[in-house]
């Protein structure tokens, strides 16, 4: 299946640099990315062949259209690992979600519950695509009272903070961590995206990337010389740590 995607590139651990993507959708029937357990293995598969050694997979916890919980996910990604290790795929499968700071996230700060993370206390968040939110700073804030860190799921996507920038700098000098999609870089999302990335990038506020797979046109889509290039030098930098992760 994966020679179809290669588009005469040698895609032979081409993102190892990062070892571990921190973003995905690869829990299979659980939001709008893997439909089935076979479409998880062959993506796992497809992004294990890029050189990716870790994945710490994010569902949507969006109320109004994926109403997911902690245990949901956490009982699903060992049905994942369990398919893993039954196709002797070697690869380290964790589950952490994407948050969508919506009134549910809200009453899920204020409860106290424990959320799902990335890494120690880094949560993974996002927002409206549309407008920023009115109470986004308090939101963030109020996250960080709680003791986690916001990871900002790709800003570069947020079409609100192409024309003030200054929006995203004050993000990043709040506490918050940035995650860029490698797909920005390659203008997948359009070139004011790509620029915005490269933007985000060139001014040194850029500490983790993600895939934000979700299919295999995203898995084909990866195959790009320009993704690998800007892994290479921005992990070289010591700006980006996935391998850490």
């Amino acid at each position: 299946m994966f020679n179809l995607f290669k588009k005469n590139v040698d895609v032979s651990a081409m993102l190892s640099l990062l070892k571990t993507d921190m973003h995905s959708h690869l829990i299979p029937g659980i939001d709008d990315g893997s439909p089935d357990m076979d479409t998880s293995m062959a993506l796992i598969s497809g992004l294990q062949q890029l050189g990716y050694k870790k994945f710490i997979t994010s569902p949507h916890i969006m109320w109004d259209m994926y109403k997911n919980e902690r245990d949901t996910i956490l009982r699903k990604a060992d049905e994942v690992r369990e398919e893993l290790r039954r196709r002797n795929i070697n690869v380290e499968f964790h589950a952490a979600a994407e948050y969508f700071m919506d009134d549910y996230f809200s009453k899920l700060i204020k409860s106290g519950a424990p959320l799902l993370t990335i890494k120690d206390n880094w949560v993974l968040v996002e927002f409206s695509f549309i407008s920023q939110p009115f109470d986004l700073k308090q939101n963030l804030f109020d996250l960080q009272i709680k003791g986690y860190k916001p990871v900002i799921a790709h800003p570069e996507r947020y079409s609100y903070f192409h024309s003030k920038k200054e929006r995203v700098h004050e993000l990043y000098e709040q506490g918050c961590l940035l995650q860029v999609n490698l797909l920005s870089l390659s203008g997948y999302y359009g070139k004011p995206v790509q620029e915005m990335a490269k933007y985000l990038l060139k001014n040194n506020l850029v500490t983790l990337f993600g895939t934000d797979l979700h299919h295999f046109r995203h898995l084909e889509s990866l195959h790009d010389k320009e993704i690998f290039r800007i892994v290479k030098e921005e992990v070289e930098s010591g700006n980006i740590v996935n391998a850490e992760l």
